[in-house]
C-alpha cells in the first residue's frame, strides 16, 4: 500500500508514468521553456475600461490581519446551524438529480413574492410567484436587467456613489452611466427628473434601503417623490434591496411594495444573509419587462441549481430564521457602534458624518490630499485591509473616501484598526 501511494503521488507530480501491462517508468526530463503569449495582444485588441479597486472588497484575508474591506459578513453572523442541515437535506432530496424550472422553483418564487406582498400597501395589488425570477446571485441579475431594460449603448441613471458591482455590470453590458448625486439622505428628485429629461433615459438604478457604500436610507417622502418622477417619465426604477436583512435601527422599506404598474424592478439576494455558498437571489418584475429579464437570465445560466434553491428555501422558512435575524440586528448594532467609537477616539483624521440605520459598512471621508492607493498599501503592510472609495463612483470621485466594514471578523481589533489608519494618514501628511 505504501508503494502504491508513493507511485500515485509521483504520477500526480508528473515524474513517472504507468503503462498497463508493462510497468512504471520514470518520465524523461523536459527542458523548461518560457511561455509565449504575445500573440494574444493583437488577437484580443484594446481591453474595455475596467473598474479599478472594486474587487478589493473580495480579497482573501491573510492570517493575523484586521479586515475592514470585506463585502460579506463574517461567518459568526451567518445562520450556520441552519445552513448546514439545509444543504444536507437538499442533497438527499430529488433536487440533487432533477433540473428545476428555468424561472426557479415554484416554492421559492412564492416565498419571494410573499416577502414583498407582506410589505405592500392595502390598495396595492400584491405580486405573485409568476412575477418572480430566481437568479444565481444579484450580480448576474443586474447584468440581465441592464441588458433587458437598457441595452448596449443605452443610458442608465445611477446613484453616485453606488455599488461598484452595478457599475461593473453596466460597463460590461455596454451601458452609458449618468451619475445622480446621492447625499446621506438619498438623491434629489428634481435632479433626477432633469436627468431623465435631458438624457432620455428610461431606467434608474438605486438602493433606497441602507445603500452600499453610504448606508443612506430614503425617507417615505423621498420614496414617494422618486416614484412619482419615475411614473411621470414612464421609466423603470431598478431597486437593489441588497441589505433587506441587515436593518439595525430601521427596517428595509422597498419601493416595490408601493408599485403595481411595473415601474419598479425589485432585486433581493440571499447570498450575504444566508451564506456566500448559497448564491440565490430573487427578482420581481411585472409585464413584458419580466419576460425580457427572464429571457436574458436564462441565456446566461439556463437554470439555477435546485439544491441551492431548496437549501435557501429551507433556511428562510425555518422558525429559527426570524430568531437569527433579531440576533443579527443586535450584533450589527454593537459592531457598528464599536467601529464608529474607535474611529472617533483613535482616528481624528477620519470624518464620519452619520451612523447608518442598516447595512454592513461605514462610509468615511479622509483628507482630500490623501493618496488612497498609497494609504491602502501602507495599512496593508501594517496588518489592516481597507477599501478605497473611488471604485464606488461611476464618474470622478467627489472626495477621498473609505468604505469600512463592521461585519468582518474580530471586532475586538477595531480600536487597533483605527490607530493603524490614523498612523498611516499622519505619515502621508508628513
Amino acid at each position: 500500500m505504501t508503494v502504491q501511494q508513493a507511485l500515485r503521488l509521483l504520477a500526480a507530480q508528473g515524474l513517472v508514468e504507468t503503462r498497463p501491462g508493462a510497468g512504471t517508468f520514470v518520465l524523461a526530463a523536459r527542458t523548461a521553456r518560457p511561455h509565449d503569449y504575445g500573440w494574444q495582444t493583437s488577437a484580443l485588441g484594446t481591453p474595455p475600461r475596467r473598474v479599478h479597486g472594486g474587487p478589493a472588497a473580495l480579497r482573501t484575508t491573510p492570517v493575523d490581519t484586521i479586515a475592514l474591506h470585506a463585502g460579506y459578513p463574517d461567518r459568526e453572523l451567518l445562520p450556520e446551524r441552519l445552513v448546514r442541515p439545509a444543504l444536507t437535506r437538499a442533497a438527499r432530496s430529488d433536487a440533487a438529480v432533477t433540473r428545476p424550472p428555468a424561472a426557479g422553483t415554484a416554492e421559492l418564487r412564492a416565498w419571494f413574492a410573499a416577502e414583498l406582498s407582506a410589505l405592500a400597501l392595502p390598495h396595492i395589488s400584491a405580486p405573485t410567484a409568476n412575477d418572480v425570477v430566481v437568479l444565481p446571485g444579484s450580480q448576474s441579475g443586474l447584468s440581465a436587467v441592464f441588458r433587458a431594460l437598457v441595452g448596449e449603448g443605452g443610458t442608465l441613471l445611477i446613484e453616485s456613489p453606488t455599488y461598484w458591482g452595478a457599475i461593473l455590470a453596466a460597463e460590461q453590458t455596454g451601458v452609458r452611466l449618468i451619475p445622480i448625486t446621492s447625499s446621506p439622505n438619498g438623491p434629489d428628485p428634481e435632479e433626477l427628473d432633469r436627468a431623465f429629461a435631458q438624457t432620455g433615459a428610461r431606467a434608474f438604478y438605486a438602493q433606497p434601503s441602507f445603500a452600499n457604500p453610504t448606508g443612506a436610507c430614503w425617507s417615505p417622502e423621498l420614496s414617494r417623490q422618486v416614484l412619482e418622477v419615475v411614473r411621470e417619465r414612464r421609466a423603470f426604477l431598478i431597486e437593489d434591496d441588497w441589505a433587506h436583512d441587515f436593518g439595525i435601527t430601521a427596517d428595509a422599506s422597498p419601493l416595490a411594495a408601493q408599485d403595481e404598474n411595473g415601474h419598479v424592478v425589485w432585486l433581493r439576494s440571499l447570498t450575504k444573509s444566508v451564506s456566500p455558498a448559497v448564491r440565490v437571489a430573487g427578482l420581481i418584475a411585472r409585464g413584458p419587462a419580466r419576460d425580457r429579464i427572464r429571457a436574458e437570465a436564462e441565456a446566461q445560466s439556463l437554470y439555477i441549481s435546485g439544491v441551492l434553491q431548496a437549501a435557501a428555501l429551507d433556511v428562510v422558512t425555518q422558525p429559527a430564521w426570524r430568531t437569527h435575524l433579531r440576533g443579527l440586528r443586535r450584533e450589527l448594532q454593537s459592531r457598528r457602534d464599536l467601529l464608529a467609537g474607535a474611529l472617533r477616539e483613535h482616528a481624528s483624521s477620519v470624518c464620519l458624518d452619520a451612523l447608518p440605520h442598516g447595512g454592513l459598512n461605514l462610509w468615511v471621508r479622509v483628507p482630500d490630499s490623501t493618496d488612497l492607493s498609497e494609504l491602502t498599501r501602507d495599512c496593508g503592510a501594517r496588518g489592516l485591509l481597507i477599501a478605497g472609495g473611488d471604485a464606488w463612483f461611476p464618474a470622478e470621485p467627489t472626495g477621498r473616501f473609505l468604505r469600512l466594514s463592521f461585519a468582518g471578523p474580530d471586532p475586538g481589533a477595531y480600536p487597533e484598526a483605527a490607530r493603524i489608519l490614523e498612523a498611516a494618514l499622519s505619515e502621508q501628511r508628513g
